[in-house]
């Protein structure tokens, strides 16, 4: 009985964290696309979700390499995952900050944003993708 229960808290958890990826990726995409108005469409907006939902769904639970000296190298998935997720939810929470107080900033910066979102989002699908293929 347990294994049925954890395995479903396991898609429980996996699907909240694509969720929460789709909602940072819905933030930045309403910030960008006001800002910039080429991407002021309803398939950018349903872009930025979809590689948020992706992407935290992918980067955010790699597995890991174990701590012994045989694996005492860095672990590129793990450090590429959390630094994709660092950039990923920096962007969201600036682009939450942007829209809720009503910043109007250089347009250099919605630029940073939408590059900091792409790497992060980039980052933590290569991460994940590269730790599930050394299972």
């Amino acid at each position: 009985m347990r294994y049925p229960v954890r395995k479903a808290a396991h898609i429980f958890e996996r699907v909240g964290l694509a969720m929460a990826g789709a909602a940072c990726g819905l933030f930045v995409g309403a910030y960008v696309g006001a800002a910039i108005p080429m991407l002021t469409t309803q398939g950018f907006l349903l872009l930025m979700m979809l590689l948020g939902a992706v992407g935290f769904y992918l980067g955010i639970d790699t597995p890991q390499l174990p701590f012994d000296d045989a694996h005492s190298q860095i672990d590129a998935a793990e450090f590429m995952s959390a630094a994709g997720t660092l950039f990923a939810t920096l962007t969201a929470f600036v682009s939450v900050v942007v829209i809720v107080l009503r910043i109007d900033p250089h347009m250099l910066w919605t630029w940073l944003v939408f590059a900091g979102w792409l790497a992060g989002v980039v980052m933590q699908i290569v991460a994940g993708a590269k730790a599930r293929m050394r299972k």
